[in-house]
């Protein structure tokens, strides 16, 4: 009985956090299959550019992190920050979560990628994007 409830009792003090930390991995997209997030525009600063494939885009559904966060930061980029708090944070309560890859080439859960986006703009700091 003991061998049980040692078990259980850990189960029943189990964070929400806890249950929240599995994260869908993307495989590596080969470059002809690269997410329509307007990454292209951002590098190049085409910040109304980004915003107008992003709203227009089918591709993507509504609710996907990656389209979010990049039109949040053209959003930002662009000085409204309102509408880039709306975005970062519908993508950080996103129901859909994998890694994204970041225009550094390094990988970020996109929870995290929304929340670090959120701060950079509480912070007035430079903004991130995403490579797929």
């Amino acid at each position: 009985m003991k061998k049980i409830l040692v078990p259980l009792v850990a189960l029943a003090f189990a964070t929400p956090a806890t249950a929240q930390s599995i994260v869908v991995v993307t495989a590596p997209q080969p470059d002809s299959m690269v997410l329509p997030v307007a990454y292209p525009e951002l590098k190049a600063g085409q910040n109304e550019a980004a915003v107008a494939k992003l709203t227009s885009n089918t591709a993507l559904g509504a609710r996907d992190p990656s389209r979010l966060i990049n039109l949040g930061t053209a959003y930002a980029r662009l000085g409204r920050t309102d509408e880039a708090r709306t975005a970062y944070e519908a993508a950080a309560a996103s129901p859909i979560r994998y890694d994204l890859e970041l225009a550094s080439g390094d990988y970020m859960d996109s929870r995290w990628a929304a929340r670090t986006a959120l701060a950079n703009l509480d912070a007035g700091r430079a903004q991130i994007a995403l490579a797929r």
